[in-house]
């Protein structure tokens, strides 16, 4: 097509902008050209040097990176309210049960329902804990348009795990190295493939090394559920007279590219584990509140690499913006109260692990998580003009403390609009919820929960 003048695909214009050191700029315009940021800056002067294919229109509205869940579920999101004010062990009882009778169809369209929550409540990132049938996880994240790091569930051993759940050391390698070789890199450059271990409790020794020297020949990441449970600690500890941390240490497997989801219940020595190897951890707030507090500020101080993640609709839906809300008060009252520090837990820092932590956990801080010339063109935008956002003394305090994923107007992934006005784009909606709902119905005969 002939070139019109055109120097940048995309403009928003008019728009309020949340920079790298989390402050509010107005009448600003924002500049997308090759799926990254080409300028930011006064409307008024950019306005004047660029033209571009589309422009949209960010009057009263707030520009910010998107957000990144650093450790969900697509898998699971057909347990959607299934598993509340449940008596244990969940896990055993209805989480194996479904999971051990998904199919490849169940899975294509609960990925498909959890990029569609994703897109319309404002994440455009995501890390994926694994599961059965991924290559259909990877297919919905193509056509979705999002940015996401997937991996296999890998298990070789563990009490009441079905054999459909399980597979030997090789074939768990095999499975992993496949998708890694299938769609690394696919959607161009949108998805990653790691790999995992589903945790220590299920994983041989010799399955955890393997995993962790394969990622390194393949030079990506590895994740791991750890320290969730009282019963991982004790296994270690029983099995290994370590904890789980440093059971992992003394096979000389950790280093800067392992993510540990959860990671509740750490002893002071695993926080300086993790320090010491540059760990990443994701924390999932509401998932977590029932199994203990986590030890953030702590981490903090130690300059640790923390995400947010929602661990899955299973547990509380996909939106981080309740996430933040409810991680703001379980830190004040568990952290702050005890020592009457009415700051244990600012705004702003929260609203950092969302982005800037999360694009860490994907160890792609260099191009997410702050909206900076040369980043990839990974962002939001929230009508603000609002009676429940403005007016406000401070916008950031208010971002944790009102906003929520209905006030996402517009998502844009890799410099492409996803969600225009509150339409997905790239996914036919309607079509995915009556699936979804037939789907469910389905699954749950069988699995029979």
């Amino acid at each position: 097509m002939e070139n019109k003048g055109f120097n940048a695909d995309l403009i928003i214009r008019n728009c309020s902008v949340l920079t790298p050191e989390f402050e509010i700029k107005s009448s600003q315009c924002l500049v997308i050209k090759d799926e990254t940021i080409l300028d930011i800056g006064d409307e008024t002067l950019l306005s004047n040097i660029y033209k571009a294919k589309e422009t949209l229109n960010g009057n009263g509205k707030l520009v910010m990176p998107g957000l990144i869940d650093a450790h969900t579920h697509t898998c699971q999101h057909l347990l959607r309210g299934r598993i509340s004010d449940e008596y244990p062990m969940i896990w055993t009882r209805i989480m194996v049960p479904f999971e051990s009778n998904l199919q490849e169809k169940d899975v294509y369209t609960s990925a498909q329902l959890s990029c569609l929550e994703m897109i319309k409540s404002g994440t455009t990132a995501f890390i994926d804990a694994g599961g059965r049938h991924m290559h259909r996880v990877a297919e919905a994240v193509v056509e979705s348009g999002l940015r996401g790091v997937i991996t296999c569930s890998t298990m070789d051993s563990g009490n009441n795990i079905p054999d459909t759940m399980k597979s030997s050391t090789e074939e768990n390698l095999r499975k992993n190295r496949q998708l890694f070789h299938d769609y690394h890199g696919a959607g161009d450059g949108r998805l990653d493939v790691w790999f995992s271990l589903r945790s220590i409790i299920t994983c041989t020794p010799i399955l955890v090394e393997k995993v962790f020297e394969m990622a390194k020949d393949c030079s990506t990441g590895v994740q791991a559920h750890m320290n969730e449970y009282p019963n991982e600690v004790s296994y270690c500890l029983e099995n290994f007279q370590m904890r789980p941390y440093e059971f992992l240490e003394s096979l000389g497997v950790l280093d800067q590219n392992f993510l540990g989801a959860h990671s509740i219940l750490l002893s002071e020595n695993e926080m300086d584990i993790i320090n010491t190897y540059n760990n990443k951890i994701a924390h999932c707030p509401i998932s977590n509140s029932g199994k203990g507090f986590t030890k953030t500020p702590a981490l903090l101080q130690k300059g640790i690499g923390i995400g947010l993640g929602t661990d899955g609709a299973a547990h509380s839906g996909l939106s981080l913006f309740d996430q933040m809300k409810v991680f703001k008060s379980l830190m004040r009252a568990f952290w702050g109260v005890p020592i009457f520090d009415p700051v244990a837990m600012p705004s702003r820092t929260i609203l950092e692990m969302a982005t800037l932590g999360g694009a860490k956990s994907m160890l792609r801080e260099n191009q997410l998580g702050t909206l900076e010339i040369g980043k990839k063109a990974d962002m939001i935008l929230i009508n603000i003009d609002q009676p429940h956002i403005q007016p406000t003394h401070n916008l950031i305090n208010t971002l944790i403390e009102s906003i929520n994923s209905h006030d996402v107007t517009d998502t844009i992934v890799n410099g492409k609009i996803l969600m225009k006005d509150r339409h997905v784009l790239t996914l036919d909606e309607e079509k995915i919820k009556y699936e979804s709902k037939q789907t469910l119905k389905e699954l749950a005969i069988r699995a029979n929960i």
